[in-house]
């Protein structure tokens, strides 16, 4: 018998849970007393790049994640908070299971939305993830071109692969938490999962 992945399971979940049964999560941006990073990291000024501009202006509304959690089609949990191999974590994913399976990769519309969650319980909107099927990709796409948005190239994760999902390309935009690492890199050593609730 074959079993679905996490993220398969919550899209699944999606189709069949009506938007009025999700809970309200406490979000860190309306938390009173939080230290906010993003508050203080301003793309704009450091020139780091214009798509992470259009990143932050498609997903301010999303730093209180109750807006994310009760749109018409909800953004559903796909990971729990997922750590780095040697250091750092990517956070929690919420992903829009419409925008996983259509093939296209759009600046203003991201397939995930990663959140870190804080000691409060809250959850901190930190980055996107562009997430595009490869076969959905190729099928659209028989040119045999490297999926890219705004100039910045994709990263090609394999099947099988510990999200239990086909074959996939994804890039990481860090819109809302400076990373050491990049803008762009899998794991940013600033957000943590030290306070992952238990699942």
């Amino acid at each position: 018998m074959k079993t679905l992945s996490p993220l398969f399971a919550a899209i699944a979940a999606v189709l069949v849970v009506p938007p009025y049964a999700l809970a309200e999560l406490p979000s860190a941006q309306h938390s009173h007393g939080a230290q906010l990073s993003s508050q203080d990291f301003s793309p704009a000024k450091s020139g780091i790049s214009p798509l992470i501009d259009k990143v932050r202006a498609a997903t301010a509304p999303y730093l209180d994640i109750n807006v994310a959690l009760n749109e018409p089609e909800p953004w559903v949990r796909g990971t729990p908070c997922v750590s780095g191999p040697n250091s750092g974590a990517m956070g929690v994913h919420y992903i829009k299971p419409s925008r996983v399976f259509d093939g296209v990769l759009n600046a203003d519309e991201p397939e995930s939305l990663i959140y870190e969650p804080m000691p409060n319980g809250a959850l901190r909107l930190v980055g996107v993830e562009f997430i595009v099927l490869a076969d959905d990709w190729t099928r659209l796409h028989p040119d045999g071109s490297t999926p890219a948005l705004d100039g910045h190239l994709t990263n090609y994760v394999g099947a099988p692969n510990r999200y239990g999902l086909p074959a996939f390309y994804e890039l990481h935009v860090w819109a809302w938490e400076h990373n050491p690492n990049g803008s762009f890199a899998d794991w940013n050593t600033q957000v943590s999962c030290d306070s992952q609730p238990p699942l």
